[in-house]
């Protein structure tokens, strides 16, 4: 007869475990990527953090290991510099590419723009604030 196995007597998996080179840790923050949810990208850098070792990242990062821990928890929604000091700290660079469908690219440009175009004027304007001139703000 079979010997019957039940989930309480198989290992616990942690992916941490199997993330043991730069190619293993890049492709599969290239797969959390990919899925375009912020939640599990803060997940995955958790993963990827403890693969490492959540001391030595947090000395090179320049944060605690606290704030790493806090950062990085399910609940958090860290800024992005923080998320900048974590994969500079991992090597890791993340890259901006096309999305594939030409409609949404477009509208994601022209809203790109539009917001890039406000945000310049705003920043221009706070920093000219001194002068009496108003600035008007160029939305296309």
């Amino acid at each position: 007869m079979a010997k019957r196995i039940t989930a309480q007597l198989l290992p616990d998996f942690d992916l941490a475990d199997q993330l043991r080179t730069e190619t293993d840790i890049a492709d599969y923050l290239t797969l959390v990527l990919a899925e375009n949810h912020p939640d599990e990208l803060i997940h995955a850098l958790g993963v990827i953090a403890r693969a490492r070792g959540m001391s030595d990242l947090a000395r090179s990062s320049g944060l605690t290991r606290e704030g790493l821990y806090k950062a990085l928890r399910s609940s958090a929604q860290p800024r992005f510099d923080t998320i900048q000091k974590v994969c500079l700290a991992l090597g890791i660079k993340l890259v901006a590419q096309p999305i594939e469908n030409s409609s949404s690219r477009t509208n994601i440009g022209k809203s790109a723009r539009r917001a890039y175009s406000v945000r310049t004027a705003r920043s221009k304007r706070s920093h000219s604030a001194d002068s009496k001139s108003t600035k008007r703000i160029s939305l296309r």
